[in-house]
């Protein structure tokens, strides 16, 4: 990729096994040699050399004359879940909170321009969209990710949203002064409302959580099917509940930072 591998001790050939990791998705559960090499603008045999290893390594695994990921690939992404904590830390508020709203609840951090769910306690009912732990999401259409971008300063909001997303979701570019504008109302009141803005029927609610510096670190929501929940709803029944419950998981993070981590564990 142009624009990479400027920093010494850059290594190439790792770099390229992630990108194969990458090239999968919801969409492309499984390809082939010829559709990875593609994927991933890398030859042939540079690609096969790089699947071999992967599989060798168990996160890779050939059925015929496709490649899939293993479930291994998994530890990539918990492995930064546990390292701070955040699942065992947020999931019994989590539980809690959905118990007494009766929707999904689940917490993201900013990763770049998107949100990634770091946890989540999800319902049984039908969302437009399928979201679990490691999705991602553009920032600037989701609940979350406006508390997130609204705790930034002004060069760093400037910084994250001038990079390309990396979700596969497609969203419409929004006005800067109008998204300004609600980003420093979400800072002044403390929560973040998303209405149909990531896809239709999709409603949610948001407040943030903070480290054990008092940073804004993470964001906790509550989302509704809008044919089931208005908006009126949502904030006067459901933003008291969830208020509590970042405020409680921030509080727990604080405690956390005064520990080892290996504590939780």
């Amino acid at each position: 990729m142009a624009g990479r591998g400027e920093t010494a001790g850059f290594v190439e050939s790792l770099a390229r096994g992630l990108d194969i990791l990458a090239a999968f998705s919801d969409a492309r559960p499984s390809m082939s040699l010829s559709e990875i090499a593609d994927a991933t603008a890398l030859a042939r045999p540079t690609a096969h050399r790089l699947l071999l290893t992967l599989t060798e390594l168990g996160y890779v695994r050939q059925r015929g004359s496709v490649f899939e990921l293993t479930p291994r690939v998994l530890d990539l992404g918990y492995a930064f879940v546990s390292s701070q904590g955040l699942w065992q830390l947020a999931r019994p508020h989590l539980e809690e909170l959905v118990r007494a709203t009766g929707e999904s609840s689940s917490m993201a951090q900013l990763d770049g321009s998107d949100i990634v769910y770091t946890a989540r306690v999800a319902v049984p009912k039908i969302i437009a969209l399928r979201v679990e732990i490691g999705t991602r999401f553009p920032a600037t259409v989701t609940s979350q990710g406006k508390v997130l971008l609204a705790a930034l300063d002004g060069a760093g909001r400037d910084r994250v949203l001038a990079l390309p997303s990396a979700s596969e979701v497609i969203v419409a570019t929004r006005d800067r002064v109008d998204l300004d504008r609600e980003l420093d109302l979400t800072h002044d009141r403390g929560w973040a409302l998303a209405d149909e803005e990531l896809a239709p029927g999709v409603r949610s609610i948001a407040a943030p959580v903070r480290d054990g510096s008092g940073q804004v670190a993470a964001a906790v929501n509550v989302t509704v099917h809008a044919a089931e929940t208005s908006t009126d709803t949502l904030i006067e029944r459901h933003l008291p509940a969830l208020l509590a419950t970042a405020a409680a998981i921030s509080a727990d993070w604080a405690r956390l930072a005064e520990r080892p981590y290996r504590s939780l564990r």
